[in-house]
């Protein structure tokens, strides 16, 4: 029987083999009859022989008589005889094989061909059942394409109801006034190690240690756990959560919308809060050299909050180029409740830290007299001035940041805008002067402002009080970014401070401690909120109290190390995220008076 089809691998190679052994006893049995023909033919010579000898016989016999003789023919019959003999059972044992060869090769021929039928059935069977599978497959298929093309537009409307919910959320957090609170969780460092231990042993429990985590973009998961107590989570929400893996770059970008509400006319306030060693000044402003506290300007993908917030601030000015615009920074340090001038000058014109007194003005505004304001151009100009401020911020090594800042950092960008009527009642567009030119316009215009005007707090060196008469009635706009990198609250026991460096500790836990007392003050709607409690609340009386746009950013260790300081942080968080302080107040143009 010829095999079937190609589907049946197994069942083609079985009849090929049986074909083969078929042929192969095939050729042994005509072997075997070619060697009975021989025999037989021999056999016949032999008998041809016989005849011969017994004639020869015979004639010896009948011309010989003697005994000897006689006996040699006895002989020679005995030996012929049973050559003979053993050639007869020979072959017959030779036909009988070739009966039970034949019998074997039909037996076999019969099994071969049931095996092929019986493999046949079982290929169609698995060709069929194949078929089967390739149909439930295909519509399979069928139902995961459409389940991911319905899974994509679920995604799609769930990232659109996503993005609604986060505007009307900020939308609600804008008419409330909420602070708005956003936290980020920094990687695991060396010093987070218990003492005695080894980085290796660090390395091999950094898993199990980190007790703080992003549950998602709104949830920080804290794993407590207590000796003889169950495992506690606990849970805290924000308006946005960053894990160790998210870069400065993704950070930032949440908080670039605020400075559009800067050019819209709104004060923006943004302040790193978290205990020491938690992140806040690489957040604030990146990554710091051992030797030198410089921003690094040349890591652009490691640059924090202040240097990306000045370049897109400088961007989105070069977009609206409205009237006569003038840029200025003031670089100032809470250090043991004393404000601290880092741009101010001495007498060989290098920065000296100035020491500054704060004062509340007719409206009821914090200021700082005789503060040095420098104007700038250029992002680049200002990361220049800043980085002059910071190399006179203090810091001092402990044993849990051996580059901790102990003051208060606050950076602040003012944007002054004089417009014209005209030029107040058109829309923010059209071809007007370049920033250098404002700065000119209003450096070397020849009459001032009134020292009484509302909108301008005394300053050592602004130039923006100064208009041209020529322009008839200006109106002007003073916006103010300020950017706040809190020192960090500590424990002294574990810090490892003493003497002067627990002092600076002591005075920034109660300032700290006095931040929390006026937001729980507001929160309660008091009617009287401590600000003058400490140097660091009254110089941040403006932004705190309402009048700006205000995000917290809460820097925290994931480590079981600092855990009740992370609880701390967090907790913080969640209070200041509770806190409504009314809509922010839009800074309106008010007109400039010309002095007599």
């Amino acid at each position: 029987m010829r095999p079937g089809g190609g589907g049946g691998g197994g069942g083609i190679s079985l009849s090929f083999v049986a074909e083969q052994r078929i042929r192969q006893l095939e050729q042994k049995l005509r072997a075997k009859e070619e060697r009975i023909i021989m025999l037989k033919t021999e056999n016949a010579i032999l008998h041809l022989k016989l005849a011969e000898s017994q004639q020869t016989i015979r004639n010896i016999s009948a011309n010989e008589s003697d005994h000897f003789t006689f006996c040699r023919k006895q002989n020679f019959y005995a030996s012929a005889r049973s050559v003979v003999i053993q050639l007869y059972k020979a072959i017959q044992r030779l036909k009988q094989d070739m009966k039970n060869l034949r019998l074997s090769a039909l037996q076999f021929s019969r099994d071969i061909q049931h095996q092929g039928k019986s493999f046949f059935y079982q290929i169609l069977s698995a060709i069929q059942r194949l078929q089967l599978h390739n149909e439930t497959i295909e519509i399979f298929q069928t139902k995961a394409l459409e389940l991911e093309q319905s899974l994509y537009e679920v995604s799609e409307r769930y990232q659109k109801e996503k993005q609604r919910r986060k505007i009307l959320h900020n939308s609600l957090v804008e008419l409330r006034g909420n602070i708005r609170v956003h936290c980020r969780i920094r990687p695991m460092l060396p010093f987070d190690t218990a003492p005695g231990e080894s980085v290796l042993e660090d390395r091999q429990r950094n898993i199990s240690e980190k007790v703080v985590r992003a549950a998602d973009d709104e949830t920080v998961i804290v794993k407590c756990s207590r000796p003889g107590h169950a495992l506690i989570n606990k849970t805290f929400q924000y308006e946005r959560v960053y894990s160790a893996d998210h870069s400065q770059v993704a950070v930032f970008a949440d908080v670039s919308p605020l400075l559009t509400s800067l050019l819209d006319g709104y004060n923006v306030c943004i302040m790193a809060y978290g205990q020491t060693g938690s992140g806040k000044t690489y957040t604030m402003l990146g990554p710091q050299p051992e030797e030198n506290v410089a921003l690094p300007v040349e890591e652009e993908s490691e640059l924090g909050i202040i240097p990306r917030a000045t370049e897109e601030v400088f961007r989105l000015l070069s977009e609206k180029p409205l009237g006569s615009r003038l840029v200025e920074v003031s670089v100032v340090e809470v250090y043991n409740n004393e404000v601290f001038d880092l741009l101010a000058k001495d007498n060989f014109g290098r920065p000296s830290g100035v020491k500054r007194d704060i004062i509340t003005n007719k409206e009821g505004k914090s200021d700082v007299p005789l503060l040095t304001y420098e104007p700038v151009e250029d992002a680049e100009e200002f990361l220049e001035i800043v980085n002059k401020g910071l190399q006179l911020r203090v810091k001092h090594p402990t044993l849990v940041h051996a580059h901790s800042s102990r003051s208060h950092l606050v950076v602040t960008l003012t944007v002054t805008t004089v417009l014209s009527e005209d030029d107040f009642g058109t829309s923010y567009s059209g071809d007007h002067s370049s920033q250098k030119q404002s700065k000119e316009h209003l450096l070397t215009c020849p009459h001032s402002v009134r020292d009484d005007t509302p909108s301008f707090p005394s300053r050592a060196s602004s130039p923006a009080s100064f208009v041209s008469e020529s322009m008839g009635k200006l109106k002007q706009m003073r916006t103010k970014l300020q950017l706040v990198d809190l020192a960090g609250s500590e424990c002294a026991g574990m810090s490892g401070v003493t003497g002067s460096v627990l002092r600076e500790t002591s005075f920034i836990n109660r300032s700290l401690s006095a931040l929390a007392d006026v937001l729980g003050a507001i929160s309660e709607q008091r009617s009287h909120v401590p600000y003058r409690n400490s140097k660091l609340t009254h110089l941040l009386q403006d932004s705190i109290g309402g009048d700006a746009k205000l995000l917290l950013m809460l820097c925290v260790s994931p480590s079981q190390k600092y855990i009740t300081e992370s609880l701390q942080t967090l907790g913080f968080g969640s209070r200041a995220r509770q806190v409504q302080r009314g809509q922010a107040k839009k800074r309106n143009p008010l007109a400039l008076s010309k002095s007599k």
